[in-house]
């Protein structure tokens, strides 16, 4: 990767999108690369949409701005799709990834989509079922490794074992480890 990667995160208060967003871009650090992950929300309160950016480069970053055509859109809520254009500025070999229990083909009719690589995963399902709370944004950072392939898996897992360690319990940790690996394979697109 030479170019510069942008990826912009849509979520509700909540659902975990600014720490994806940070830690994304934290296990690109840990890879050697140069990147930027942060969140975009005003004095909003929880369930409120919000954006998340991170930016991935091999070269020094000096935008710091937010981000308006990224090559890759996560939607962590599908409520979103009708709510916000979360496809805004996203080229048409884009990639979006939504957060539902709807097939990627459903998705792309209710959004109206031409082009861009549509894929779906149950990341809230996932959540319940390994960590025990509609979290989603781990298991979409599963999904998003397996459709970009921006990092390894293990980096990604390294980094969530080494943030999460101080302040979750190891079974939450693991829960999360278990969600990335599950979201990871059950990732579907057209």
């Amino acid at each position: 990767m030479s170019e510069l990667m942008e990826i912009r995160w849509h979520a509700r208060g909540g659902q975990g999108a600014k720490t994806a967003s940070l830690l994304l871009a934290e296990a690109a650090a840990m890879d050697g690369k140069y990147s930027q992950g942060f969140p975009d929300y005003g004095p909003e309160r929880m369930g409120a949409p919000m954006r998340g950016f991170t930016r991935i480069s091999e070269e020094p970053i000096h935008l710091h701005c937010a981000i308006y055509a990224p090559e890759i859109v996560i939607v962590l809520d599908d409520t979103l799709l009708s709510a916000v254009d979360v496809a805004a500025g996203t080229p048409e070999d884009g990639v979006i990834i939504v957060n539902t229990v709807r097939s990627a083909a459903d998705v792309r009719s209710e959004m109206g989509l031409k082009g861009r690589s549509v894929h779906t995963v149950d990341a809230t399902g996932i959540a319940i079922d390994e960590i025990g709370r509609p979290i989603p944004n781990a298991p979409m950072l599963g999904a998003l490794i397996r459709v970009a392939e921006l990092l390894s898996l293990d980096t990604v897992i390294a980094q969530i074992e080494k943030k999460f360690s101080h302040g979750f319990r190891p079974e939450v940790v693991e829960g999360n480890v278990r969600a990335i690996h599950r979201a990871h394979e059950e990732v579907r697109g057209e």
